[in-house]
């Protein structure tokens, strides 16, 4: 599934699921695309920041949940 963001001539926008890029495609071309607010069919993508997830850098480790000398200065009872 793929994911797009689209946009009619009258500047509405809303996004859609498609089963790969060749199924908006070929939806468009066949005018079976229509816009939610307006009803025309004549739908283009809409311009979309990427989704980076961060790949190649490891996320930061939790921080401890007691510190050196324990929760609370050593008052804590899980200690």
């Amino acid at each position: 599934m793929i994911h797009y963001s689209l946009r009619c001539p009258q500047d509405h926008r809303f996004d859609e699921w498609f089963d790969n890029s060749g199924d908006y495609e070929t939806k468009a071309a066949a005018g079976a695309i229509a816009c939610p607010a307006c009803g025309d069919s004549k739908i283009d993508k809409a311009i979309m920041a990427p989704n980076v997830s961060g790949a190649g850098k490891p996320a930061d480790p939790p921080p401890p949940a007691c510190g050196m000398s324990g929760c609370a200065g050593g008052m804590c009872g899980l200690t």
